[in-house]
């Protein structure tokens, strides 16, 4: 049976011992490397499934590896998610607009981190596939036509607050700044009238009803779009 392949890149070692522990359990194959040169190496010969990345790394940091990772033509399809000090905030919203897909804050619960890295790699099968519409709980969203249906009755968004909303839900799970946000509705065509994303998701959170709380608000960093298990 094929274990999924996890490359951490984590210079602590008492952390990488607790993940080690962890990943057995979970049924994942986990390298390790301990500075961000011999990491970046160690994904280019093993491939991974998913790489875990520390910011703070001797030699070469976390945030150079994952520029280097997301710009290689062969490997920048490799999911990633970094690992953090609660004080490295700024560092984390670069590390996502950078191309990682989620975040873990230390200190962290090794179950926690596995479940993040369980839902990043299924999002990565679900991206793959051409998605027209999906429902969740009394909505349906068709984004070929624009379209929003609570209970069969229509909710009339803006493109700004649909092209929100459409990017938050292929994206679920993953967390999102605002400027990559902002960054796809101009690339989108849209006339933006107002650039503050907090706006737009205020007024997408009023219109789809006050018992719609799957847009969840990440402090400092953006937004991140959950469905409840």
């Amino acid at each position: 049976m094929h274990k999924p392949k996890i490359l951490l890149i984590e210079d602590e070692e008492d952390i990488a011992a607790l993940i080690k522990l962890q990943a057995e359990i979970s049924g994942y194959k986990l390298i390790t490397a301990t500075d961000g040169l011999n990491g970046y190496e160690a994904v280019e010969r093993e491939k991974p499934d998913i790489v875990v990345l520390d910011i703070m790394l001797p030699g070469q940091n976390g945030l150079d590896v994952c520029r280097k990772l997301k710009s290689h033509a062969q490997l920048k399809h490799i999911p990633i998610i970094m690992i953090s000090a609660k004080s490295e905030e700024t560092d984390v919203v670069l590390g996502l607009e950078l191309g990682a897909d989620d975040y873990v804050a230390k200190p962290f619960s090794p179950r926690v981190l596995f479940s993040r890295v369980n839902a990043v790699l299924r999002r990565s099968k679900e991206e793959e596939k051409e998605v027209r519409y999906m429902t969740f709980g009394d909505f349906r969203i068709e984004f070929e036509n624009y379209l929003v249906k609570k209970r069969e009755k229509s909710i009339p968004l803006t493109l700004s607050e649909f092209g929100i909303l459409r990017r938050l839900v292929l994206s679920k799970g993953k967390v999102l700044t605002r400027n990559q946000l902002l960054d796809d509705l101009q690339s989108d065509d849209l006339f933006v009238v107002d650039r503050n994303i907090d706006v737009h998701i205020a007024a997408l959170r009023k219109k789809m009803g006050p018992h719609f709380e799957h847009i969840e608000t990440v402090r400092g960093v953006g937004y991140r779009f959950q469905l409840q298990d």
